[in-house]
């Protein structure tokens, strides 16, 4: 099914608004979304910065934060 949605006239937030109800949708059932092998690396990558005190996490609306403002 291909569904016409008007990208050019969305504002950055109704798009990201958008990916965030595809999103919640998808994961209601996580083992319908597949995951590409190359992910587990990058996981393995991540958890080693976090490891050897590099990276941190983020919280949810910290992330939506960081994300809205280099989109500004």
């Amino acid at each position: 099914m291909y569904v016409a949605i008007p990208l050019e006239q969305m504002s950055v937030e109704e798009k990201l608004q958008a990916i965030e109800e595809i999103w919640n949708d998808l994961v209601r059932i996580p083992e319908h979304v597949p995951s590409p092998a190359w992910h587990a690396e990058v996981l393995r990558v991540r958890e080693q910065r976090i490891a050897e005190g590099r990276s941190r996490f983020l919280d949810i609306e910290e992330a939506k934060k960081a994300v809205r403002e280099q989109l500004k």
